[in-house]
């Protein structure tokens, strides 16, 4: 029988520095140690978006401090670590270029093998260090600033095939453009959440994208919401009125939750899967979470939704899959392994 591993995860795909460590134990169950994160996102915020640049020089100023962070909340050391796991895509290419060097350098420094993973499927990979094993067969829904996807997971080392995606905004970009209409604070997520929760979620009728009989049944679109807000925004604004802020916060994320949801159910029904993932930033969404678990608990369904910490960008959820990875037998990635911004998700480790 194997021995305990430990793997150590970088992520750095856009503005988090995350460094992880999850403990491998003999039996492939996948336990936390630490998850330090450094974010950038003060640095973005009045640019109203992510800047690669300054993403960039700020994963090479935090890199060295995150690790040491996560080092003492474990108590290990580098030399108590086993293996290396870090996103080599999709995302930020030079943001990328920082994990992966860090990687490359630890994992030789220490001569143990190194995985290149998903992060994407790190996602998915992150839901069991909270509530344990996937099953064989599952759907698992990411929602977040960059993307918006539905992916049929079998086998989380294994085989992860794209169900559905965004044709333009992903949800979370949606929210960012949103609030800069409304003149809201960046990240749009949060503020948006907080005003609606005070407003009329049926105030204003807005669209749900590609919902007609002819559109595609599990892909997205959120370009065509944020228009319609801007929209109903400039309209009310030359008509002298005042813009009642939280009922187009609340109408908004309705449209939003709705829609996600509703495909979401819609393809696990299709393809007779019994659990639903959701995870990415957009995850921690207090009336996406509410819907889900309603329409899901409708369905049948059992929900599966990481702590908000978990949902965001970080290196617990890269060390999680390269974990699942080390533990399914499959080769280190080559010594001249690099960062690939548009690395598809069905590449779960680049060998």
């Amino acid at each position: 029988m194997t021995a305990d591993r430990v793997v150590l995860g970088i992520e750095s795909s856009c503005d988090e520095t995350g460094v992880g460590l999850v403990r491998l134990a003999a039996d492939g169950t996948v336990e936390l140690l630490a998850d330090a994160v450094a974010s950038s996102v003060d640095e973005h915020a009045r640019f109203g978006g992510v800047v690669p640049e300054i993403a960039s020089r700020a994963h090479l100023t935090a890199m060295a401090p995150t690790m040491r962070r996560a080092l003492d909340e474990s108590g290990l050391e580098l030399s108590d670590v086993d293996a290396i796991a870090v996103t080599a895509g999709p995302g930020l290419a030079g943001a990328l270029m920082v994990g992966v060097a860090a990687a490359k350098a630890y994992a030789s420094a220490l001569g143990v093998p190194l995985f290149g993973v998903n992060h994407l499927g790190g996602h998915v990979a992150v839901d069991t260090l909270e509530h344990g094993p996937l099953p064989d067969r599952c759907l698992a829904l990411l929602v977040s600033g960059g993307h918006s996807q539905l992916l049929l997971v079998e086998g989380i080392a294994e085989r992860i095939t794209e169900v559905g995606t965004t044709i333009d905004d992903a949800a979370g970009e949606a929210y960012d453009k949103v609030a800069r209409i409304l003149d809201l604070p960046y990240p749009g997520g949060p503020p948006i959440d907080k005003q609606a929760k005070l407003g009329n979620p049926k105030a204003i009728a807005f669209p749900r994208g590609l919902t007609g009989p002819r559109d595609a049944k599990y892909d997205f679109s959120f370009s065509g919401l944020k228009t319609a807000v801007a929209r109903w925004v400039e309209t009310a604004q030359r008509e002298g009125e005042d813009i009642p802020v939280p009922d187009v916060c609340a109408s908004f994320q309705e449209a939003v939750a709705d829609v996600l949801t509703a495909k979401a159910v819609r393809a696990a029904k299709d393809l007779d899967v019994d659990t639903l993932v959701i995870s990415g930033g957009v995850a921690a969404n207090s009336r996406l979470s509410e819907l889900a678990a309603q329409r899901c608990a409708e369905a049948g369904i059992t929900l599966r939704v990481p702590r908000p910490r978990l949902c965001t960008d970080n290196g617990a959820m890269i060390a999680a899959l390269g974990a699942h990875v080390l533990a399914s037998g499959a080769k280190p990635s080559p010594v001249d392994l690099g960062a690939n911004p548009g690395l598809p998700v069905e590449t779960i480790v680049v060998q």
